[in-house]
């Protein structure tokens, strides 16, 4: 049974993990971030705070590590592997490839312990409410014994097998939400700039096929130009890339995913990474001096 869980990386989507967990009250939460501000959110919630990642995850029956770089997720691994308990549990909830997936199942499973590969869905509103999709990758025999947990972060499991199919099926879903917001971002400049009204652009779209989550979700704030952060740029860069370098590995065409890919990069190349993703629409229409 799982008692005492280690969060590694308390940033937008890791912390609303955490404070969900430390809430909840059937966990021992201990959290490690560099940012002491984002601790001390989870210590509010009822979290304890950690000094270092190998600190956190000592005698943790689960390691959760949320952090935004593949290297990064296995850096972390293999440096704090041996001050993790012998059976405990590592579960990766950053959005990877299915190669270092790969890699860290083979790592932590020669030490005796076992991977899961749980990438997430949505974003952290849904992270702060408990309510993610949860893509999970693991030794079916997990599932139970990480049923409580599962339980009070996310809402709807989607058991898709391997740690690979449950990587490949989270950047794939990026690509997929990332192409469909640059043609929608363009459908919208083309619109607006052939003097359709914002009202009647989204009540008229909304009736058609042409609608989707992200329409949903980023139209608003396109309309409002608000580009404040909630899926930075510069991190759907990085899962679009790793898709479709996949793809090219696996000798698969992804042209609309790599175009989607091409505006993203125009977007960081503009010094617009640390913006939220509806920041593709000022590649296409550039703000004015």
């Amino acid at each position: 049974m799982i008692h005492s869980i280690a969060v590694i990386g308390a940033g937008m989507m890791g912390g609303g993990i955490a404070r969900n967990l430390a809430a909840d009250g059937s966990f021992s939460v201990t959290v490690f971030d560099f940012d002491p501000n984002r601790v001390q959110r989870c210590v509010e919630a009822g979290a304890q705070a950690a000094g270092s990642v190998s600190e956190a995850v000592a005698g943790a029956d689960l390691v959760i590590t949320s952090l935004p770089l593949p290297e990064t997720v296995y850096s972390v691994v293999q440096d704090n592997l041996k001050a993790s308990a012998p059976e405990a549990i590592w579960m990766d909830v950053s959005t990877i490839d299915p190669g270092t997936g790969r890699k860290l199942e083979d790592l932590l499973t020669v030490g005796g312990r076992r991977f899961v590969a749980c990438p997430l869905g949505k974003g952290p509103v849904q992270a702060e409410a408990g309510t993610l999709p949860l893509f999970v990758g693991c030794d079916k025999d997990l599932l139970d014994e990480l049923a409580p947990v599962f339980a009070c972060i996310g809402d709807g499991i989607h058991y898709l097998g391997t740690v690979e199919a449950a990587t490949t099926f989270k950047i794939v879903s990026n690509m997929v939400g990332m192409a469909n917001l640059a043609v929608l971002a363009e459908g919208y400049a083309l619109c607006r700039r052939c003097d359709v009204g914002d009202d009647d652009f989204v009540d008229a779209l909304r009736d058609t096929g042409a609608w989707s989550y992200q329409a949903d979700i980023r139209l608003p704030l396109m309309i409002n130009g608000d580009f404040d952060t909630r899926f930075a740029v510069d991190l759907a860069l990085k899962d679009v890339r790793l898709a479709v370098d996949v793809a090219a590995r696996r000798g698969l065409p992804v042209p609309l995913g790599a175009a989607g890919l091409s505006q993203l990069a125009a977007a960081h190349s503009h010094g617009w990474g640390s913006e939220d993703v509806d920041a593709i629409l000022k590649v296409i229409e550039p703000p004015r001096a």
